[in-house]
């Protein structure tokens, strides 16, 4: 008996100890966080740029786009509008 006493101590003893090194873990963490979050504040993204009227393709550029597609979709796949993003 004197071996499963000693072996439940040692079991107690060692899960209180890394439960409180995670703990420990948790809280440096959260300080972490929060001082990187105080050092370095987010950026804001960039504003996209405007685009007063769309840009026309060239008609190359258009047949080209067509041959791709219908190349890949074994000719089923058609464009019907081009427009930038």
């Amino acid at each position: 008996m004197e071996n499963i006493s000693i072996a439940l101590q040692l079991m107690v003893v060692g899960m209180v100890t890394v439960f409180l090194i995670l703990l420990l873990i948790i809280q440096l963490s959260k300080w972490l966080i929060a001082f990187v979050n105080r050092a370095i504040p987010e950026e804001k993204p960039a504003q996209p740029a405007t685009v007063s009227a769309p840009q026309a393709l060239d008609a190359t550029t258009k047949k080209v786009l067509q041959e791709a597609v219908a190349q890949i979709t074994g000719g089923k796949g058609r464009i019907t509008e081009i427009r930038k993003i």
